[in-house]
């Protein structure tokens, strides 16, 4: 059996970044618990609607290195006011995308793949603003990859799929999603 951890991914996009200030526990610092276990469920959605191993570890290792690299910028006070006014939007995007996709799993019949897309895409626009001076074209990149990926409408559709293969990822994706809106973090 496969395993896969999100935790070790991101360890290695952060020794990258950083080289040798890479520790363990600056990774956690960015990446929790629960965030870990949403990143597993990524992959496994992945992995199951694309059926190939590889793009779907890829799509998850460039979300870990651009969450990574955010959380570097953040800690080192590289934006400006209004780069810092423009994350607080994307913020509010996020949040109303994740009370959206739980509020999609919880009421039944309410799923509107254009709906769920249109607020992955308008966070990518986002947050490609907002790291356009910091970031390299290849960043830029990754940011495209994860959020074509995750916005791709035939991909939503088979995740909302009440009685398709993806519906238990789905659910663990959705609690993690509540427990980060519980803790205030997203």
């Amino acid at each position: 059996m496969e395993t896969f951890n999100s935790k070790e991914m991101a360890l290695k996009a952060q020794k990258k970044i950083l080289s040798q200030m890479a520790s363990r526990s600056m990774v956690q610092m960015f990446i929790d618990d629960n965030s870990s276990e949403i990143l597993d469920e990524l992959y496994r959605v992945s992995k199951e609607y694309s059926g190939n191993r590889s793009e779907a570890r890829k799509v998850v290792k460039d979300l870990i290195k651009v969450v990574v690299k955010i959380a570097v910028l953040f800690s080192h006070n590289r934006f400006s006011d209004e780069e810092l006014k423009l994350a607080q939007t994307f913020k509010k995007k996020l949040h109303q995308g994740a009370m959206t996709a739980i509020s999609f799993h919880e009421v039944d019949f309410t799923f509107d793949k254009a709906v769920m897309s249109e607020i992955l895409k308008e966070c990518r626009d986002m947050l490609l603003k907002l790291v356009n001076i910091h970031l390299t074209p290849k960043s830029h990149g990754r940011i495209n990859h994860v959020f074509n990926h995750y916005s791709d409408p035939e991909l939503l559709t088979q995740l909302y799929n009440p009685s398709g293969p993806l519906k238990p990822h789905l659910t663990k994706i959705c609690n993690g999603l509540n427990k980060l809106l519980e803790d205030g973090t997203l």
